[in-house]
């Protein structure tokens, strides 16, 4: 183990853009459908594996559905949330910001409140076992329409204790984030904090409609905001996070090469930069991957990494009490 790779291994972490329906491996995914006596397209894990060969978000969006099929019951979102919650916590991630989709699940004819009990489960027994805090923020799927949004809203407000956020994710260009604005405005006045998948493949005036329309807290991606200059100086001065996923980024051919990927650049920049796995079992990395990756690619320090560790729990939605505690060690 290289010096760098030693210090990943032992960095506190927190992860602010985990899909938990990302994070479904295909071990699981077929040990959930043998349990479910759902069919699978595929006959095994290893042609399944094969199939991870993205060339954009839509090649991977389409497999990712599928993969939700196998999902119907209590005891599967439980088994789901904390396979991936051991995964975390063995990689020194302490804390969890995670999205779930409840659209792809209500579609299919499995119950909010049989999705949200599962996870809340996990999320009780993570902390209790693994000492890995967790909150919840509910995706919209910007493909559907605002209607659909404001539906899932209504069914979310009865459970606001149990999500701390609500975020845009799914198909993105095509999708601009205006395209949510009044179920964004309502979800804010009811108490939700916000953020947007935007400028992963979408251009820059999907930040700046996330920012500015939609009035979010957070930027998830935002890669292409280097493309604006005016948009830089904005997040900079803002101090607005980007949550920015590097082996997403390569697996789905937003960079080419890992070499080429711009968190440096966002970072020389000044911007507020966090590392996360995105989709996990999709993209080949949990949360130590994501850092190898780029601290080899980019040549990355030891002090680099920690304030990018730092960066993540620092734009946390955590209270500042909690923030603090774990900030301490880090500084």
């Amino acid at each position: 183990m290289s010096d760098i790779d030693a210090v990943i291994a032992q960095l506190p972490k927190a992860e602010l853009h985990i899909h938990i329906e990302g994070s479904l491996e295909p071990e699981l995914l077929f040990a959930l459908a043998k349990r479910n006596n759902v069919r699978l397209a595929y006959p095994d894990v290893e042609t399944l594996r094969r199939a991870y060969a993205f060339t954009n978000l839509q090649d991977f969006l389409d497999l990712y559905y599928q993969g939700m099929s196998v999902l119907l019951k209590e005891a599967d979102f439980y088994d789901l949330a904390m396979a991936y919650f051991r995964k975390a916590a063995s990689q020194t991630v302490r804390y969890v910001e995670f999205f779930f989709d409840p659209q792809g699940h209500t579609a299919r004819g499995v119950a909010f409140e049989t999705v949200l009990a599962g996870l809340t489960r996990a999320q009780a027994d993570a902390e209790a076992q693994l000492g890995l805090h967790s909150r919840m923020i509910m995706c919209f799927l910007r493909h559907l329409d605002e209607a659909d949004a404001e539906r899932t809203l209504d069914q979310a407000l009865k459970h606001k204790e149990k999500i701390i956020g609500v975020g845009l994710d799914s198909s993105e260009v095509g999708h601009p984030p205006s395209k949510f604005k009044r179920v964004f405005r309502r979800a804010r006045d009811e108490g939700f904090l916000l953020v947007a998948h935007a400028g992963e493949e979408g251009p820059p005036e999907y930040v700046w409609e996330a920012i500015d329309v939609l009035g979010v807290d957070r930027i998830d991606h935002g890669n292409r905001s280097l493309e604006d200059p005016v948009l830089v100086k904005r997040l900079a001065k803002d101090g607005l996070a980007l949550t920015v996923c590097p082996l997403s980024n390569l697996r789905l051919c937003v960079v080419r090469d890992m070499k080429q990927h711009p968190l440096r650049r966002l970072m020389d920049a000044g911007l507020n930069v966090t590392i996360n796995s995105d989709d996990p079992a999709y993209f080949g990395g949990y949360m130590n991957e994501n850092f190898a990756a780029v601290a080899a690619a980019l040549t990355l320090s030891a002090g680099e990494l920690t304030a990018i560790a730092r960066n993540g729990f620092a734009a946390s939605f955590m209270p500042d009490v909690e923030k603090q505690h774990v900030l301490v060690p880090l500084n």
